[in-house]
């Protein structure tokens, strides 16, 4: 089953910090690059970092400095946001490209920062 899952979502205040998890299933072999997108009520889904097959990373700007993204040797993607304010308020979902055009997608974890 192709698939990815994500995990680790929750509520926090402004400020606080949040780990988020995707777990690509082991038919996703060697996907050329590894994304988290979020979408927000009302909003178009925004990219919000990305890390490609040789470890490149890539940030929108509205996060950088507070979010990183990274793997582990067990092709586990994490999103470690800190710093997180209530605009970051949304579901975020993380992607697999497969190849150019073609992604995997989860089904989202939501994330909700409010005092």
């Amino acid at each position: 089953q192709v698939q990815v899952v994500e995990s680790g979502g929750g509520s926090v205040q402004p400020g606080g910090s949040l780990r988020l998890s995707c777990t690509p299933s082991g038919s996703i072999v060697s996907p050329i690059a590894m994304l988290w997108y979020r979408q927000a009520p009302g909003k178009e889904r925004e990219l919000v970092a990305s890390i490609s097959k040789e470890g490149s990373t890539d940030y929108a700007d509205s996060v950088k400095g507070r979010f990183t993204i990274s793997r582990d040797n067990a092709r586990k993607v994490y999103l470690q946001m800190n710093s997180l304010k209530p605009e970051d308020t949304a579901i975020y979902y993380c992607h697999a490209r497969l190849r150019a055009g073609i992604e995997i997608r989860g089904q989202g974890t939501q994330v909700t920062v409010s005092s």
